[in-house]
């Protein structure tokens, strides 16, 4: 940031600012530089570099201030969009710093490790008239198509919820199967029943995950006592998050009923869906159409995005270009130079006019 001309500035929770020379509002540009276990080069980085290239190649071309920024746990080690949420106000610092990662670490423990760095206030949001932030799509749209670039329309919202079943622990070799309060099974069966009922009210866009389970004390030989996962589901309407949240905790709560379970909820994540701002998308529309004629697409969101948090603070957008398989949150994760270039391009032609 520093060599293209803009002043870094890094807040307590690790957001990184270049902010440009001057004081009047300018273009904000960025996405964020945290990534998931075994994640990929592209996602969040490439907004973040992309982003960059564009201010300093803006700059030395006489044109107006751009700023960049790089937003951190936007992955959810401990908050989903944890660094945009508490920036933007949604999430108090102090409710962030309790937050865990699975291992049991703080946020506040872990922030401690910052010391390498000055850190300074949080930049003012007043300080930016628009964010557009330029992504991978994550998905199979665009490169199922052979099309290069995506203006995001909106973007879908989130819920997360941990959970606990607690059954009994017992030994796996003498306990009969009528006998046993096996809380896998009780899971397993959760998982089930909840795709069943969800089946009625959901859309071909709407998902929902058991991403990570842990059985207590897994052993072989011990009938699990106690099983904790989380729960995540995304749509782009809030009254079908709403409907969905309502089936998921009766469904928890019958299975935990029926087995005799124990059964404890925690929420950690409620992310409303957005809308991008109109104008923003029509400036983004046309930059593709004059760059990539015939070879982009408006679309939803389905990956959650630090943009989502700066909406309510000022205009706020989004580009997408192609994930090749549609393949994102690992290693194989990767977009063809060219298209990366393009959107680079895209990105800047926008800039220019929005």
């Amino acid at each position: 940031m520093a060599e293209a001309g803009l002043a870094p500035t890094m807040d307590a929770f690790g957001n990184l600012f270049g902010l440009p020379p001057g004081s009047e509002p300018c273009l904000l540009l960025g996405s964020h530089s945290d990534s998931q276990p075994e994640g990929g080069w592209l996602d969040g980085a490439y907004g973040v570099i992309a982003g960059l290239e564009v201010a300093r190649a803006t700059r030395e071309a006489g044109g107006p201030p751009i700023a960049v920024v790089s937003f951190q746990d936007e992955e959810g080690r401990f908050n989903p969009l944890g660094g945009s949420r508490v920036w933007a106000g949604v999430l108090s610092p102090e409710e962030a710093d309790r937050a865990t990662d699975i291992a049991g670490m703080t946020l506040a423990e872990a922030r401690e490790a910052l010391t390498t760095f000055d850190i300074s206030e949080p930049v003012p949001a007043s300080r930016f008239r628009a964010f557009v932030e330029m992504h991978i799509e994550q998905g199979p749209m665009l490169d199922d198509a052979g099309e290069s670039i995506a203006v995001v329309e909106n973007i879908v919202g989130i819920r997360g919820e941990r959970y606990r079943l607690t059954g009994e622990q017992n030994h796996a070799g003498t306990t009969p199967m009528h006998l046993r309060r096996d809380a896998f099974q009780g899971l397993a069966e959760f998982a089930v029943r909840l795709n069943e009922r969800l089946a009625p009210v959901v859309t071909p866009r709407t998902v929902w995950t058991i991403g990570h389970a842990t059985l207590h004390p897994s052993a072989a030989s011990i009938v699990p006592g106690r099983a904790e996962f989380t729960m995540q589901w995304r749509d782009a309407e809030t009254a079908r998050l709403d409907q969905m949240t309502g089936i998921i905790r009766e469904t928890a709560e019958a299975v935990a009923r029926e087995r005799g379970f124990g059964l404890e909820r925690w929420a950690y994540a409620e992310i409303p869906p957005r809308l991008c701002d109109a104008r923003l998308v029509e400036g983004l529309a046309g930059a593709a159409e004059a760059v990539a004629p015939g070879r982009w697409r408006r679309m939803t969101s389905g990956a959650l995005h630090d943009a989502a948090n700066l909406v309510p603070l000022m205009p706020t957008a989004m580009l997408f270009v192609p994930s090749i398989g549609g393949i994102s949150h690992s290693f194989a994760e990767d977009t063809s130079r060219s298209d990366l270039v393009l959107g680079a391009h895209v990105l800047a032609c926008a800039s220019a006019t929005i």
